[in-house]
């Protein structure tokens, strides 16, 4: 009889037990980190062999008390290593635990292997080596407060390494965690699809677990083999009967699998993999879409379940929100009637799904703590259940159907959200059925979304009387929602602010979770509609910094202009709004004069101004495909005549330009050290200079509007005053309806040449 300790994964040890006890293992028991029990070898190598949620199988070779390091030593000492492996053999030590003397994990394996060292030094004047990497035998110290334990490791490498794997895509799951996700499932062997399948590995140890197949038998071997006291003759029936028999099942199995991924290669890896896990049948595997993957024609239901990828994977937090709120649209339409299940790192993103989950459940994954929740998609509309809730009352305005606690033989509980109607009121039992509302959200904020109607209830109108289509409905009006939302047409755009250090992430993350979900709702969009961003408070030319290539070019009106944006691409859309007064008046104010526009970006005050009948219009910008951006508008507007555009520093092109203008537009960035400029730019430290060029070029009784976005900027004056300018602040002139409740969004000044 043999004592065995069998760790596994925080959040897996239950599933080990009730394991364990299914291959016939008693006095089982459950401590820090795994399952000891009492055993026999035979039953030490079953667990090997059949196991799929062990890390590890260890035999206990000794236990004994430790209070200092001399004492890890001498315990070690007594065990009489050389009965275990012989001297030609290499030997590695995994060690774990500390006290009050012994603090470092490497200090403790150490003092074993010199025990062991020292001991075959003794009996045989000669000493086995150590090899870290790819040992012949594997030995295991584990101390906790005053009591060692030392164990053999049968397993060798960790179990989790089945053999079928030998290519994985970015951040696996170990097939021990994959196998605990298909248990908490609640997966019963009805149809299994994963619609982001990655390397296979949930599809493939589901596949696995239906035909029978011990996962210890695809592996080239165990860390016993070398152990002196191996009974091979018991192992060889063991192993031969498990082969034997998952190969008689592959022909019984009825349960199918469906495994999707947008990646071409990843499906491949995932096809091989299935090959050599010798469950390739059962599998069909497809390059998709996970927000376009429809299930089977002939299957009425079934289990999803999936990893979908988190932020790190899909390069940033923002992605990944999109990502599952559009999932959790997709799979309540395309997949209304299955069982869902969703593995992920974190619990609030789950949330987005826009679903209440009967049952979640804890795991690790390494040292990620991730959740695992199991969802039951109601059918669609099932207008008869909701009449027979309804009938049951007088004249009703709202019915439920109510979310039913889940238990062990139903792990995803019975769902059907709350769904409103409105009742006919010439009869109480006849039911008029009309569109069904928008399921509200499970995260809803209510500050954030008062405030957020009760702008769109002022701006909407307003917009709509002023013939606008592009305006800010918040901009961080509460402190703790911390965003700026803005409509283009149909679109919205959700743009983050980067919180301040100080402030816990995982609150940011759960407030920009209620922002995206509440938006979403309250506005009834689409999942095309919304684009959420993660940006700083502007910098520089941060709007020239790229960030996708998705070209979602829309086309929106200002005024008499068409002005070409761009949603998705970049940290600005092409067009800021808190200038659209501005860029009006010039339109006005334009008119038979010849206008420049520096720092022009996509040359939308240029467009104002020749449609406002600018004799001339020269734009001067360093982008080369913001200009390219700016010719595009003017073609959209079917602009024509003299209109030359520059690329080039402004600052530079100042000091050598020789035309001169009646009308400047500046709106210089805040700070700016980009490559093609000559030197740094401060819009503080700069401006005088600026302007005293840009003097130069306008005419007598020629104006200049100055405008900056920079907090606390404080214009010179004197100094602007000294080079022939009357000076105007008008700021607040400025500052459109949308933005007053941020009057220092920028800072405008209209300044006149004198005679």
């Amino acid at each position: 009889m043999f004592s065995y300790f069998i760790p596994t994964a925080k959040g897996l040890a239950p599933l080990l037990e009730v394991e364990l006890k299914d291959l016939g293992i008693e006095n089982t028991k459950q401590i820090a980190g795994g399952v000891s029990f009492d055993g026999s070898l035979e039953q030490g190598y079953q667990v090997c062999l059949w196991s799929r949620f062990a890390s590890r199988v260890l035999l206990k070779l000794s236990e004994f008390k430790v209070i200092d390091p001399m004492d890890l030593y001498l315990g070690c000492s007594n065990i009489p290593w050389e009965s275990h492996f012989d001297v030609d053999k290499t030997f590695s030590i995994d060690f774990s635990g500390s006290n009050d003397e012994i603090r470092n994990t490497q200090f403790g394996a150490l003092k074993i292997k010199d025990a062991i060292v020292d001991r075959f030094r003794k009996k045989f004047d000669q000493r086995p080596n150590v090899e870290k990497r790819d040992a012949d035998i594997r030995f295991n110290g584990r101390l906790f407060k005053d009591k060692a334990s030392i164990y053999l490791d049968l397993s060798g490498s960790p179990l989790h390494l089945r053999g079928y794997r030998t290519i994985a895509g970015e951040a696996p799951l170990r097939e021990t965690l994959a196998a605990g996700i298909i248990k908490r499932s609640g997966w019963k062997g009805e149809a299994l699809l994963d619609p982001m399948c990655g390397s296979g590995t949930l599809v493939i140890e589901a596949a696995m677990m239906s035909l029978n197949i011990a996962p210890g038998t695809l592996r080239d071997k165990f860390g016993f083999e070398q152990w002196k006291k191996h009974d091979a003759e018991t192992w060889r029936t063991l192993k031969t009967s498990a082969q034997v028999y998952s190969k008689r099942a592959v022909n019984d199995c009825d349960a199918r699998f469906y495994a999707s991924d947008l990646s071409k290669d990843m499906i491949s890896i995932a096809r091989q993999n299935a090959q050599r896990a010798g469950v390739a049948e059962l599998i069909e595997f497809s390059v998709q879409d996970a927000k376009k993957v429809m299930p089977p024609e002939e299957l009425t239901t079934g289990m999803v379940i999936s990893n979908p990828p988190y932020g790190e994977r899909l390069g940033g937090f923002s992605d990944t929100i999109t990502l599952y709120t559009e999932l959790g649209h997709h799979f309540k339409d395309a997949f209304a009637g299955w069982n869902l299940s969703m593995f992920a790192m974190d619990t609030e993103l789950l949330s987005c799904l826009g679903m209440r989950a009967g049952r979640s459940y804890k795991f690790f994954n390494g040292p990620i703590e991730c959740v695992l929740k199991n969802y039951r998609i109601s059918p669609k509309r099932n207008v008869e259940a909701i009449a027979d809730v309804a009938a049951t009352t007088k004249a009703p305005k709202k019915a439920e159907v109510v979310y039913k606690e889940s238990t062990e033989d139903n792990p995803w509980g019975t769902i059907s959200a709350a769904q409103e109607f409105p009742m006919a009121e010439e009869s109480e039992s006849e039911l008029v059925f009309k569109e069904v509302k928008q399921i509200k959200p499970a995260i809803y904020a209510e500050d954030f979304a008062n405030r957020l109607l009760k702008n769109m209830k002022r701006l909407d109108k307003w917009a709509k009387r002023e013939g606008i289509q592009c305006y800010r409905l918040y901009d961080a009006d509460l402190p703790e929602y911390n965003v700026a939302i803005d409509r283009y047409n149909e679109y919205l755009i959700i743009q983050e602010y980067r919180a301040p250090k100080e402030i816990d992430a995982q609150k940011v993350r759960r407030r920009f979770l209620d922002i995206v979900s509440t938006t979403r709702y309250l506005l009834d969009l689409t999942d095309d509609q919304l684009i959420i961003k993660v940006r700083e408070r502007q910098k520089g030319r941060q709007q020239y910094e790229k960030l996708d290539s998705k070209k979602q070019r829309l086309v929106v009106q200002e005024g008499p202009a068409k002005i070409i944006v761009n949603l998705q691409d970049y940290l600005d859309t092409g067009l800021f709004l808190d200038h659209r007064p501005t860029r009006l008046r010039l339109g006005k104010m334009a008119a038979g004069k010849d206008f420049l526009n520096l720092f022009c970006y996509t040359a939308t005050a240029s467009v104002h101004a020749a449609l406002g009948g600018a004799k001339s219009t020269t734009s001067v910008d360093m982008s080369n495909t913001y200009l390219n951006w700016g010719q595009e508008n003017f073609l959209e507007n079917g602009i024509k005549g003299k209109h030359e555009f520059i690329q080039q520093d402004c600052i530079k092109w100042l000091q050598h330009a020789h035309e001169m203008y009646d009308l400047i537009f500046i709106d210089p960035p805040t700070f700016s050290n980009s490559k093609r400029m000559s030197d740094v730019f401060d819009v503080q430290d700069d401006h005088v200079a600026l302007l005293t060029a840009a003097s130069e070029r306008v005419n007598s009784q020629g104006e200049i509007i100055f405008s900056n976005n920079k907090r606390g900027f404080k214009l010179d004056i004197d100094a602007i005053k000294a080079l022939g300018f009357y000076v105007k602040d008008i700021s607040k002139a400025s500052i459109p309806e949308d933005f007053k409740g941020n009057d220092k969004i920028h800072q405008c000044w209209l300044l006149t040449k004198r005679d």
